[in-house]
């Protein structure tokens, strides 16, 4: 996914920001990069690159840290965050069926961010919700008994919901003028 050049500046200057409050140890080379994506949602190569000249390391040794552990993302959030859970009960109840119905609507896989931004896609743990497996979180908001045919009706939703958005927006800019 390609970043504007105003986001790789954001991102660059918010990495420059936190490095500043710690020193060069090694030993805060993941609460750094936990602290990037906290502000920005996701470790982006800019931040990967001004992490590795502030620790002195290749960049791709940041990189072999940030692919290692799962709670750092390579790509930005989309506006609507896809959680799919994989817990005991939803695996069970056909999550992966689930998974796949996203995946196929969507056309990205597990971890990447649609070009729109519009969802980005995650599997998860549990979400203590197993009486309503399978269930998928979207922003927050818990879906459950899923099935592939409410995954096309929660995408049928969203899209009106932003069509309404887009049709306040500009009935909002006609009355302004």
């Amino acid at each position: 996914m390609k970043l504007t050049e105003e986001e790789k500046r954001i991102a660059a200057e918010t990495t420059r920001q936190i490095l500043f409050q710690c020193n060069d140890s090694r030993g805060n080379l993941i609460p750094v990069l936990q602290r990037v994506q906290d502000k920005l949602g996701y470790v982006p190569p800019v931040a990967m690159e001004e992490v590795a000249a502030h620790f002195q390391v290749p960049p791709v040794d940041v990189y072999g840290v940030i692919t290692f552990y799962n709670q750092f993302r390579l790509t930005p959030p989309g506006k609507r965050q896809v959680k799919i859970c994989m817990g005991t009960a939803c695996h069970m109840r056909g999550a992966h069926i689930i998974q796949d119905s996203w995946e196929r609507r969507l056309n990205i896989k597990v971890g990447e961010t649609t070009e729109d931004r519009e969802y980005s896609l995650e599997r998860v743990a549990c979400v203590g919700c197993c009486t309503m497996a399978p269930v998928v979180v979207i922003n927050e908001e818990v879906h459950g008994k899923i099935t592939p045919t409410r995954v096309d009706g929660l995408i049928f939703s969203h899209q009106l919901d932003k069509k309404k958005e887009q049709q306040n927006t500009k009935e909002g800019d006609a009355t302004s003028e």
